[in-house]
């Protein structure tokens, strides 16, 4: 099988491909070069960067594309329903960034109890600004809230769990396909909010963090239950 990889790959896989007898090639493509190009390729691997749209598929009839393949989560970069109605399949790898997603989201939740960002940041400003960043809190025995426990969640629950031994679920309530988990101190990592579920947040949130790539949460749906003024909104 010939592959294309436009957005860089693991060299090690890379050379696993290779071993198993298939011809890798790293390259990138611009977008008026893409379709032309797909047409000698069995299988392409993007990322983030190369957006495989309808017009390069359509440039690449007659060729030997026969699957798209997303090296990450979200598939909105490639036109997936008009990729299989042409007989490509589309596969991506949503278990791949999971652990390193939550790692963030854990170091973002240290980072914002101590100030550690923006005290940085001052400081390479050459300011000491000890007395507006060293009232920081504690994380050890708070409440956790999850909202969204797929496997990002999961894992943040896992390592909180075992780091900080926090209370993880007080109250629970299914909103649609979202698990909402609702705590009196809850730290909140967000994951496919998108409609007006918040109406059902009632107390009081003192950090949100925002992890996932959709269902973005704005002040606005904040403000809609009086949590703006004291939320942390925080999308790492």
């Amino acid at each position: 099988m010939r592959i294309l990889v436009t957005d860089g790959m693991d060299k090690t896989a890379m050379a696993q491909l290779r071993e198993m007898g298939h011809e890798v090639v790293e390259q990138f493509y611009e977008p008026d070069q893409l379709g032309a190009a797909l047409k000698d390729f069995d299988a392409v691997v993007v990322r983030s960067k190369t957006k495989v749209r309808a017009n390069h598929i359509d440039e690449a009839k007659g060729g030997k594309l026969k699957l798209i393949i997303r090296g990450g989560v979200g598939v909105d970069n490639i036109d997936v329903k008009y990729a299989e109605s042409c007989g490509i399949t589309v596969k991506n790898t949503p278990r791949a960034s999971s652990q390193s997603v939550a790692e963030l989201a854990m170091g973002h939740m240290f980072s914002c109890a101590r100030y550690i960002s923006v005290a940085g940041h001052t400081m390479r400003e050459d300011k000491w600004e000890k007395k507006a960043y060293g009232k920081g809190i504690e994380l050890q025995g708070k409440t956790l809230g999850i909202v969204g426990f797929g496997r990002i969640g999961q894992h943040l629950g896992i390592m909180a769990k075992a780091a900080l031994r926090p209370q993880l679920s007080v109250n629970a309530l299914t909103l649609g396909s979202v698990l909402l988990v609702v705590a009196l101190f809850a730290w909140f990592s967000v994951h496919y909010i998108t409609n007006d579920s918040y109406q059902s947040l009632k107390r009081e949130a003192t950090l949100l963090l925002e992890t996932d790539e959709d269902g973005r949460i704005t002040l606005k749906q904040l403000h809609r239950v009086k949590l703006a003024d004291r939320v942390t909104l925080l999308n790492p």
